[in-house]
């Protein structure tokens, strides 16, 4: 089978197309024949950084050649000898054995079925795939830690990224009051993504605007951000952070306000998968993708992700 395989950190030049083996499945997996995969900012870093590499794939000792890559769609061609949830022909999608090697970036990928989830049928490949890593964050840091609820103000930054566009809509679903922050390029699509306030973060200080938020959903990577974010957020609140970690500073200022501090990184688990299935056949979540690109230019596909201003997801097509 084809793969995107990669030996030693560094450019993109380092990702090369393969032909390797088509994995064997044990008794809990599936064969899924991929149709969509899904690029996230994780996995540049770890085709760019051996330290991430070394934290987020957590490769066995003497492997030398990697296939990295999560998230997935595609159909069930294989199915091993415990599984009873799936069938041959299934459309399904996940984030395979995230931290850990997902073997994404390949035509066929071994995946766990206690990972996976039904396609529902009003869903692409494209948007099943798009909506793995970046979903299930979204719904880990809300709904598994924050315990997001009807009426919760909810400040999300970022809210017109790959995450973000996600933190709207499900914050939406629950009936929260959501205020997201985005560049001046994004106001209208995040507003249509229901987003009752926009905080354009070029001209403005979101912690002039919000003080009083249940929940931040922090998607930067700046410490200083952090700090501020916990300045928005009310007594007894909740912050959730993705990137920036929660250091003595940051401690101590949540704990003077009562708020809950929440540093996220997100696991395979296939009924929070479910439930991003779920809210996708109701209507309620879909996928914003901004750029397609062919398996062959996957390569490229890591170029847009490292701009940093991508608008929703940017997914590859087998």
């Amino acid at each position: 089978m084809k793969a995107i395989t990669l030996k030693e950190n560094g450019g993109v030049e380092n990702l090369r197309l393969a032909e390797v083996d088509k994995p064997a499945i044990s008794a809990g997996e599936v064969l899924v024949r991929v149709k969509a995969i899904s690029i996230n900012p994780v996995d540049a870093g770890v085709r760019r950084d051996k330290a991430t590499m070394q934290r987020m794939l957590r490769p066995k000792d003497g492997e030398d050649t990697f296939i990295i890559g999560w998230d997935i769609a595609g159909v069930v061609e294989e199915i091993g000898s415990d599984v009873k949830e799936f069938r041959r022909g299934d459309g399904v999608f996940g984030m395979v054995n995230f931290p850990g090697s997902g073997r994404a970036y390949a035509e066929y990928v071994a995946a766990p079925a206690d990972q996976m989830a039904l396609k529902p049928k009003n869903t692409s490949f494209e948007d099943a795939a798009a909506a793995a890593l970046a979903a299930l964050t979204a719904w880990q840091g809300l709904v598994t830690n924050a315990k997001v609820k009807k009426g919760d103000k909810v400040l999300v930054h970022g809210a017109g990224g790959g995450v973000g566009h996600y933190v709207v809509q499900i914050a939406k679903s629950f009936g929260a009051y959501v205020v997201g922050t985005g560049s001046t390029s994004k106001r209208d699509f995040i507003l249509k993504l229901g987003a009752d306030e926009f905080i354009d973060y070029t001209s403005e200080r979101f912690e002039d605007k919000v003080k009083d938020a249940d929940i931040v959903f922090d998607s930067i990577s700046d410490p200083d951000h952090l700090l501020r974010s916990i300045g928005a957020v009310k007594k007894g609140g909740r912050v959730v952070s993705i990137k920036a970690n929660f250091g003595d500073e940051h401690l101590e200022a949540a704990k003077a306000k009562d708020v809950q501090a929440i540093r996220l990184l997100v696991k395979s688990n296939g009924e929070d998968m479910k439930q991003v299935a779920r809210l996708m056949a109701e209507g309620k979540l879909q996928s914003h993708i901004s750029a397609k690109y062919k398996f062959e230019d996957l390569p490229k596909a890591h170029q847009h992700i490292e701009t940093g201003k991508t608008t929703g997801k940017i997914v590859v097509v087998i």
